[in-house]
This record gives structure tokens, C-alpha cells and sequence, in this order.
């Protein structure tokens, strides 16, 4: 997809009803279970936000970033992230957060304004996180640079990523279940499933639609 193209229709995309947790379920391990929401309050989540981020690559084609976590002894050790993190105080916004956390992790400054849609909330529960994903852009490839928190930047193309070839399954182990098969969307050769595949899920419903 052209980036002008993509440009010339984030009003349409903006006005556009979000799918939902029916959209998200798509790409949900079975093992996933629907939380009402008075379930999640009760569990009193992190509040935390995440940005996909949309820009023009080299040949003017619209990609997002991904980013591969850095190795390290905790939940999300070693996965494929928008890039974001958890709320704080001084952010004032879930909004915020996502900013922030996006110029702190890729070194890329994006705008308030360049924020066009936020999307649905996705409930954690190995992590006990409450994330909150936005949709922005800026119009120049981004000269990233990565911090700590990140081992890989990967600039997917939309053209790929909506390709019904990328949906997938893969065979994995986590920390509360052994062997399981699990949808998942295969994007530069990278395994993406769980939350991210969740959120990718409503995403690439919504841009469908333009």
C-alpha cells in the first residue's frame, strides 16, 4: 500500500467502528480466556500503552514497526512488541505513555497529533497488564535508535502483513502451558502471536476496511 494512499484515508480509518474483542479473539491461544471486565478490575491490572507505528519505507510503501525484546528475566523476555511500556503519573495519558515510551526504547519523536486511533484495550494475565494500543504515523522513514530494552527493530511491510499468508500456527511452551498450538502471524520470519497477535488482529480487521 502507497503511504499517500494510507495518508489520504486516516479520516476514513479514524471513523472507523473498532472490532473489538471479537477481532482480537481471531488470532487468541484457545487457551485464552475471555475476561469480563469487572474480572480485570477486580485483578486491579498495570495500566501500560503501546504505539503502532505506520511510515514510509524506502520505496514509499507504508510498513509499522515491530521490535524483538532484549533477553532479560522477566514475562515478555525475548518477544516481538510494539514498542511501549507501563504507565506513569508524570505521563498524565495512556496516550503519553506510548510516546514516551516509544522515543525512549527506538529514539523516534512522534507528535500528539500524528496519534490518528486508539484501538482496544488487551488484558495480560501472566503479567497482570492492562495495555492500551495506539494507532499514529510520522511521514519519513524513522532513523531508529534502539535502547536496552530492545534487541531488533523490524520494519514490516502493510503489503505482507495483509497477506493472508502471514496468519499462521506454531507449536510453543510458555511458563503456564507445554506444547500448545497457537495462531500466530509470521512476518519477517519472525513468530508474533499472544497480545501482539491479538492487538495485529484488530488492526489489520480495521485496515481491511479502507
Amino acid at each position: 500500500m502507497d503511504f499517500n494512499y494510507f495518508l489520504n484515508n486516516l479520516s476514513k480509518i479514524t471513523n472507523i467502528e473498532v472490532g473489538g474483542l471479537d477481532a482480537q479473539f481471531k488470532l487468541a491461544p484457545k487457551i485464552r480466556k475471555k475476561y469480563t471486565q469487572d474480572l480485570i478490575e477486580s485483578k486491579n491490572p498495570k495500566k501500560a500503552a503501546v504505539l503502532a507505528l505506520f511510515y514510509p519505507n524506502e520505496f514509499g510503501k507504508t510498513s509499522f514497526l515491530l521490535t524483538l525484546r532484549a533477553t532479560y528475566n522477566g514475562t515478555h523476555s525475548s518477544q516481538i512488541s510494539f514498542p511501549g511500556g507501563k504507565y506513569d503519573n508524570l505521563d498524565n495519558s495512556l496516550k503519553n505513555t506510548a510516546l514516551r515510551e516509544t522515543f525512549e526504547e527506538v529514539g523516534i519523536e512522534v507528535s500528539e497529533k500524528s496519534i490518528f486511533k486508539q484501538m482496544t484495550e488487551v488484558y495480560i494475565p501472566p503479567s497482570n497488564f492492562l495495555v492500551t494500543p495506539f494507532l499514529g504515523y510520522v511521514d519519513f522513514f524513522p532513523n531508529f535508535n534502539k535502547n536496552h530494552e530492545v534487541e531488533t527493530v523490524i520494519n514490516v511491510s502493510l503489503s505482507d502483513f495483509l497477506d493472508e499468508k502471514s496468519i499462521s500456527s506454531t507449536i510453543l511452551s510458555t511458563s503456564y502451558a507445554k506444547d500448545m498450538i497457537v495462531p500466530c502471524y509470521k512476518l519477517n520470519n519472525y513468530i508474533v502471536w499472544g497480545a501482539t497477535a491479538m492487538m495485529l488482529s484488530e488492526i489489520e480487521e480495521l485496515l481491511r476496511k479502507i
